[in-house]
């Protein structure tokens, strides 16, 4: 007989009859959709599904590290989709972790070692984690999960007691990270954290500055694919851009304990990309490299800077955790030219650029149809032309937006800023399940996307899901704490607490929204809140300044921006704008 060591990974619905009984067509769909994201989460971190009966999975990992790792994301990611569900059709699974030598019979595993990880999962509690001593004892100082001890427990059918050990998976409350009260204040996080800083344009050319920052950008999103890193977005980072900076207190603004910093000078067709990484606590330098390329290499430049700095921090993570393959984003350096000019540009955020905008990124596909990162920036470019109200026929740029969307997920449904695209294609177009469903997905293949937390507290807000909405807009605060769009989440927390009552507290989001940004979607709410309070001559100085900013659609832009699920709420918010004194 072949025999194996393995991590055996078991996986139970509780209480599955009894969701089936009440309602079995949504206990089925429930299922069905958490059985992919289980499945998604094995495959990324290099576990295999051997057995599936029912309700249950049973799954082998090379390393007890990543199957406790999974074990954790999957109750993570569960949890988030259980939020949005009635507390009677929520779906809760029990997790049992073991190592064990098994017996291998084709494409199944046999023995002791598969039975008590069934055990264990029997013993856990409804989404629980329960692990055995050897597991506990290997994964020991290699993941930052608290472990509780359970004692010695005589299983069912296992001849010898098993030491058991309880995971709490449970991720830290946002509103306790400091992410409200000011730069300085954020708690480190419980996973390795790292800024990247722009990179400095050394080339002499300020026309090149589009190009480093694409540079920079690009490398943020591939250490955002590390799920168990915590990576500050761009929006943040980039708000050092062009100043001299001390280390330490960058870190300490952003919260994090490493920070990556670096130069670019291009010339014709060749590159120099200098990069260095700091232990922003000890100010050590942990790596450091300079690459003399070719400017068609930038993508293997990427790739070389990110592995080089997840194996300085944490190589276990480079080693073990599974990655979507990364492979060029297209052939033609003119595309990708194109498409880093585009997206500078609607980084502006003014009318102007974000025209602009939407040329670079239509001119990117005319040259590579198929490069899916120009479908994708010329979808977020048309986003926001229609929702800061910028857009003239609302109608025509929503059925550009939808098949750009369209297209992007076509040729990679892997990657998060196309769902995200996707989420507003259907929250514009009133389809607020799908929207949910597309900012989950999105969550769900980058937990550090800052605008899929974004998206998923704003969908929630228009399901009438007011309480569980928070959470997730201060988790975006949290990746992002210094983005000048920062607004956006601030005006939706507004919302949020206007829904529920708390009008002094959504004044104060309000307030918060308006220091940064004075748009339209801002000062609606603002109006709204010092309404329902009665502070009518505030609301109205508010609402001559409304006045200057009509959109050049308001009738399209007003169907498509508060898509409430419950017209009872839409009306809720139209109370205090009719109080204030705007007609609507």
């Amino acid at each position: 007989m072949e025999r194996k060591l393995v991590a055996i990974l078991a996986v139970d619905v509780v209480g599955y009859s009894r969701l089936v009984a009440a309602d079995e067509e949504a206990a089925l769909r429930t299922l069905r959709a958490y059985r992919e994201t289980i499945g998604g989460l094995v495959a990324e971190h290099g576990g295999r599904i051997f057995g599936s009966a029912g309700d249950s999975l049973v799954v082998e990992f090379a390393s007890p590290v990543q199957a406790v790792r999974t074990a954790v994301a999957v109750q993570r990611a569960l949890d988030r989709r259980n939020a949005d569900l009635p507390s009677d059709r929520q779906m809760l699974f029990r997790i049992g972790v073991n190592l064990g030598d098994v017996i291998v019979d084709g494409d199944d595993l046999l023995g002791d070692g598969v039975n008590v990880a069934a055990r264990l999962q029997e013993a856990a509690a409804p989404a629980g984690i329960c692990i055995s001593g050897v597991v506990q004892e290997q994964i020991r100082g290699k993941v930052a999960f608290p472990i509780a001890p359970l004692g010695e427990r005589k299983l069912k059918n296992i001849p010898r007691p098993v030491a058991i050990y309880r995971i709490d998976w449970r991720m830290e409350d946002p509103s306790r990270t400091g992410v409200l009260a000011g730069p300085g204040s954020l708690v480190l996080p419980d996973r390795p954290s790292i800024a990247v800083l722009p990179f400095a344009n050394m080339s002499g050319d300020p026309e090149q500055e589009y190009f480093v920052d694409g540079l920079s950008e690009d490398i943020i999103t591939a250490l955002s694919r590390y799920r168990w890193f915590f990576v500050i977005a761009r929006n943040s980072s980039f708000t050092y851009k062009g100043r001299a900076v001390d280390i330490k207190q960058v870190a300490a603004e952003l919260g994090v304990r490493y920070v990556l910093e670096g130069s670019v000078r291009k010339a014709g067709n060749r590159l120099r990309v200098t990069g260095q990484l700091i232990d922003a606590e000890t100010g050590v330098h942990l790596w450091a490299e300079r690459y003399d390329r070719d400017l068609a290499d930038i993508f293997a430049i990427q790739d070389e800077i990110t592995e080089s700095v997840v194996g300085a921090i944490e190589p276990e993570i480079l080693m073990g955790e599974g990655r979507r393959a990364v492979r060029k984003p297209t052939e033609s350096l003119d595309a990708y030219d194109c498409c880093m000019r585009g997206m500078w540009s609607h980084y502006q955020l003014t009318r102007e650029q974000i025209e602009e905008a939407i040329r670079w990124h239509r001119r990117a596909i005319a040259l590579d149809p198929d490069f899916g990162r120009a479908h994708m920036a010329l979808a977020r470019a048309l986003m926001s032309y229609v929702h800061f109200g910028f857009s003239d026929d609302v109608a025509r740029d929503r059925a550009e937006l939808t098949a750009a969307a369209g297209r992007a997920l076509a040729i990679d449904d892997r990657d998060p800023y196309s769902h995200y695209a996707m989420f507003f294609v259907h929250y514009l177009s009133g389809r607020l399940d799908a929207a949910l469903l597309a900012a989950q997905r999105a969550i769900d293949l980058s937990p550090n996307f800052a605008f899929g937390h974004l998206a998923l507290g704003w969908v929630r807000l228009y399901l009438g899901h007011f309480e569980q909405s928070p959470d997730p807009l201060l988790r975006a605060l949290r990746l992002t704490p210094n983005d000048p769009l920062a607004f956006l989440a601030m005006t939706k927390l507004s919302q949020a607490h206007y829904h529920l009552g708390n009008l002094e507290e959504a004044l104060h989001f309000s307030e918060r929204a308006l220091a940064v940004r004075r748009v339209h979607v801002v000062l609606v709410m603002a109006i709204a809140v010092l309404g329902r309070l009665g502070r009518i001559d505030e609301a109205r100085a508010l609402l001559e300044e409304l006045d200057r900013m009509t959109p050049p659609d308001p009738a399209g832009y007003w169907r498509v921006v508060h898509p409430y699920a419950d017209p009872a709420h839409r009306e809720q918010l139209f109370v205090g704008l009719r109080r204030a004194g705007m007609t609507i």
